[in-house]
């Protein structure tokens, strides 16, 4: 989109990350079959993705981002997940990373999210990554799984464990390993294709390295700690950790994937009649039943996300910090609203019959994609167990909200 195309748009359209979304999703349809086959966002959609700016909805306003609700973050991400599923994860991911610039100091969050198109891709932590303390930053070694995003990344980041310069390992007061978040360009990395998999298979989630690179002090953050944020830290949105946005921001893929397979389900009952029947789909009562059902599902699961988030941003936007029952009520309602969305989507796989098999038909990638996203961390069930341990009056670990 040029720049005087931009100058037109109108004001509530460049101020809303939702309508920005909608704008966009069509061209995300329309390249989810590339996407998948080559699994990456092609040069095009990302140049497209980043003109509307769908990366920094959770970014703070002074480096160009929207520092949205969680709650307006939710209903863009959905938005992109009805129309893509792997591309709205690379988003998701990408802007859960992005919340590490309330942790650094503003010249460094400008270092990295200055550029229009910066995108920061991280993976999951293990007992292998360090990093040795040393003059002016940390020594950094190790290989990361899982960086969603990464073939358009342009800055990485790795959690590592901290080795001090007596060859001890850094621990918290509870006796806890201690991590420590390293931020370097993707220039230092080496990057090893790893991802052939069942579903989400365009976020090109590969694996990378680094051996023995050196990273400033500056260049590194301990997320999600209130002594550690910044200056560009204060606006509410960053009382929220980043496991909440995480966890709220890929329920609503599911929900997204959900949305989508539903609608098509219902696109498809009105146009088939099954082999050997004379009656259309539509008409029967049981698939009608069954439809309401599950809109039922999907919108109750849906609402509850969305007035846990709201809930829990009335207290924070006063200016109070969070409570552990607004911690929990959003890992259950992240955590059950993925869940409820998988049994819509199964629902409208199942009922649509032998058409929801074939590549040509809006079913089959969004059945292999809602089932991926159930895999992940933020989707276990047993966080279920962690909401009922503090429902029943225990302390559960505090990682896990």
């Amino acid at each position: 989109m040029s720049a005087a195309s931009r100058q037109v748009r109108p004001a509530a359209v460049a101020d809303d990350p939702v309508a920005r979304a909608r704008a966009v999703a069509p061209l995300i349809s329309a390249a989810a079959g590339r996407i998948e086959h080559d699994r990456a966002l092609p040069a095009d959609l990302l140049a497209a993705i980043h003109d509307a700016r769908l990366v920094r909805a959770l970014l703070p306003r002074a480096i160009g981002g929207d520092e949205a609700t969680p709650e307006t973050y939710c209903r863009m991400m959905e938005v992109i997940a009805a129309a893509d599923a792997s591309t709205a994860w690379c988003i998701g991911q990408a802007s859960g990373c992005s919340m590490a610039a309330a942790y650094v100091a503003p010249e460094v969050a400008r270092r990295i999210w200055g550029p229009a198109d910066a995108s920061l891709a991280w993976g999951a932590v293990g007992p292998d990554q360090v990093a040795e303390v040393v003059d002016g930053g940390y020594r950094v070694t190790g290989t990361w799984q899982f960086a969603s995003g990464g073939r358009h990344a342009t800055w990485f980041g790795g959690h590592c464990r901290v080795r001090e310069r007596d060859g001890t390992m850094r621990t918290n007061a509870d006796g806890s390993p201690h991590e420590r978040t390293m931020l370097f360009p993707r220039e230092a990395i080496s990057m090893t294709e790893a991802w052939q998999v069942i579903g989400l298979r365009g976020t090109g989630s590969d694996t990378y390295s680094v051996t023995g690179l050196f990273v400033p002090q500056a260049f590194t953050v301990r997320r999600d700690r209130d002594e550690e944020r910044q200056a560009l830290g204060h606006g509410p949105l960053y009382r929220f950790t980043t496991t909440h946005l995480y966890a709220s921001g890929f329920a609503s893929v599911a929900l997204g994937i959900a949305r989508g397979m539903l609608d098509s389900f219902v696109a498809l009952a009105n146009a088939k009649t099954p082999w050997s029947t004379t009656r259309m789909l539509r008409d029967s009562p049981v698939l009608q039943s069954g439809l309401a059902q599950a809109e039922g599902r999907w919108r109750a699961a849906r609402a509850g996300l969305h007035q846990a988030l709201r809930d829990s941003w009335d207290d924070v936007a006063a200016g109070h910090a969070m409570t552990t029952d607004q911690k929990v009520a959003i890992r259950l309602a992240s955590t059950f609203a993925t869940h409820q969305a998988k049994e819509v989507a199964d629902f409208a796989w199942a009922e649509a019959g032998a058409t929801a098999i074939f590549e040509s038909q809006p079913f089959e990638r969004r059945f292999r994609d809602i089932h991926a996203v159930t895999q992940q961390i933020q989707a276990r069930r047993t966080h279920f167990e962690t909401v009922g341990q503090h429902l029943m009056g225990l302390t559960p670990h505090p990682r896990f909200l």
